[in-house]
């Protein structure tokens, strides 16, 4: 059996989902020995969190994210970034999971250098691009395969990538402040139906709004003469139809109790 493992090793028969440990076990396996892997404390478990959420707000229609799963890196490793970006579509070959594209690893009491040689093997088993998030320090680092190091990224630019529908700013990703509107501006990238609706829905109130206003600009401008709980039920009324007809009535109209008169009308 080899006794290492990583970079310009030869690629094996073996999946990437083959396993070495039992999944859910909080073991994983470097270079053949079993390791295990302690729970997270405070700022390693809620920076994992954050990321994972920031991954599942940005990540493009045809990938998932997953955390903590084992990726099979070579005959001896079989090991667990924090958090990964996978295509969703199975490998036509095997029909298991494909190797990911992405992979983040959360920096507190691991040391950058353990980290690194993680990213090794997982770049040496073909993840396109691996990221170290140091907690402590608030950075974040890119594996470089050509340096066979880390190098640190600058916290005003974003990771731009065929797995993300929307780039993910840096300073999100280490800035607990930053996260929300990262997400917020990546699902409105995504066209979420639900913040569409919402958008959808604000405008069409803006539009009532803007009506509503007009009826009572017109009867204004008339010299009409407007009693206070009048023109708070105008002011108040979102019914498109309904504030049609006021706006009619507005302009023609010689007496406004006719607007309230409408608005108790039955209507076929």
């Amino acid at each position: 059996m080899s006794s290492s493992a990583g970079v310009g090793e030869p690629r094996r028969s073996f999946r990437v989902d083959e396993r070495l440990v039992a999944p859910e076990s909080r073991y994983e396996v470097e270079d053949g020995k079993v390791v295990y892997v302690a729970p997270s404390d405070e700022p390693h478990g809620s920076r994992h969190s954050k990321i994972s959420a920031l991954l599942e707000a940005h990540v493009a229609a045809d990938y998932d994210v997953a955390r903590d799963m084992l990726t099979r890196t070579s005959e001896i490793a079989d090991i667990a970034p924090d958090a990964s970006v996978f295509p969703a579509a199975r490998d036509p070959v095997t029909g298991g999971r494909r190797i990911e594209e992405l992979a983040f690893q959360v920096v507190s009491t691991e040391k950058l250098t353990d980290a690194g040689r993680k990213a090794q093997k997982l770049i040496g088993r073909g993840v396109r691009r691996v990221f170290a998030v140091d907690v402590a320090r608030t950075r974040v680092f890119e594996w470089s395969a050509e340096l066979g190091t880390w190098q640190i990224l600058s916290n005003q630019a974003a990771i731009e990538d065929r797995c993300l529908a929307a780039p993910l700013p840096i300073e999100a990703l280490v800035l607990a402040a930053k996260a929300d509107d990262a997400m917020a501006r990546a699902l409105l990238a995504k066209q979420n139906s639900v913040l569409m609706a919402a958008l959808d829905e604000g405008r069409n109130e803006g539009k009532a709004e803007g009506k509503a206003e007009a009826v009572i600009s017109i009867l204004n401008a008339r010299g009409l003469p407007l009693p206070p709980d009048v023109r708070q039920r105008i002011l108040s009324t979102r019914d498109p139809a309904r504030l049609e007809r006021l706006l009619a009535l507005a302009a023609t109209c010689t007496d406004t109790g006719v607007l309230v008169e409408d608005e108790s009308s039955p209507r076929r």
